[in-house]
């Protein structure tokens, strides 16, 4: 569920400068059983960009699959464009802790690893130095960026896919406009969203015959709703719904504190 809220699109171009804050707090669920609470904090200013989440499991999942992890990138702001520099991520189970890390230059990976080395699987399809290039980390592709002057909140915002590269994989998500929806959040944010479907294309990085990896390529049932960032033309996951064997699998904001920021003044002599 975390990885699928970093799945979006920052592919929007548009001069207008915009600032704006979210401090955000989410609940996963499974079945309607609470298994995970996350943070979410992102910064856009008129030039750059920062965004930071972490998360943890609770309840019944954490007593035997406990777990946490963070993320964070960082990047300027090019012609209304998102362009990351830096995407850090860490995750901790009880049997290992792992840490990514990925350096980018103009949507190209300039340098990644992952801490422990991954041992090499000859099933696994070789992410190549093409698949790296013109790609989003996971984290700034979950900032979409609408274009245009009017609300952005609107279908426009579930048009076309987003090529992202995770330090491991390479993988493409696809969105298509559903519906327009109002959500209330127990704090902050009550307004509409906008309902898309979303799509996961594996491309490379990923073995063949994993059944997670296949069930997610099939899945056409997969939804997320997109609210805005106030102040700015981005807007990021409200909520995400994946079908899975097991029951519903929900990521919802419960606190959705969004404030827009007044542009900053050149100083003058």
């Amino acid at each position: 569920m975390a990885a699928g809220a970093g799945l979006v699109l920052a592919w929007a171009v548009d001069p207008a400068a915009a600032q704006g804050k979210l401090e955000a707090q989410y609940e996963a669920s499974l079945s309607g059983i609470p298994v995970g609470r996350g943070a979410w904090n992102i910064d856009i200013q008129d030039d750059v960009f920062s965004a930071a989440a972490s998360g943890g499991t609770t309840g019944i999942l954490k007593s035997f699959a406990g777990g946490s992890g963070t993320g964070a990138s960082q990047g300027r702001i090019v012609n209304g464009a998102l362009v990351a520099s830096a995407y850090q991520a860490s995750t901790t189970t009880s049997k290992k802790t792992e840490e990514i890390h990925i350096t980018l230059d103009k949507g190209n990976v300039k340098e990644f690893g992952i801490i422990p080395e991954p041992p090499v699987d000859p099933d696994r399809i070789v992410v190549t130095d093409a698949h790296r290039r013109g790609v989003f980390d996971p984290m700034t592709a979950s900032l979409v960026r609408v274009p245009g002057t009017g609300d952005p909140v609107s279908p426009e915002a579930c048009h076309g896919s987003a090529p992202i590269f995770d330090g491991r994989m390479r993988y493409e998500l696809k969105l298509d406009f559903k519906r327009m929806e109002t959500v209330k959040a127990e704090k902050g944010y009550h307004g509409p969203v906008v309902v898309c479907a979303l799509y996961f294309v594996p491309i490379a990085g990923y073995i063949p015959d994993r059944p997670v990896i296949k069930y997610l390529a099939a899945q056409r049932n997969i939804e997320i709703a997109l609210a805005p960032v106030a102040g700015t033309r981005v807007l990021v996951p409200f909520w995400l719904k994946v079908p899975t064997p097991l029951g519903p699998a929900m990521l919802e904001a419960t606190s959705f504190i969004t404030t827009a920021q007044p542009p900053r003044v050149a100083k003058t002599q």
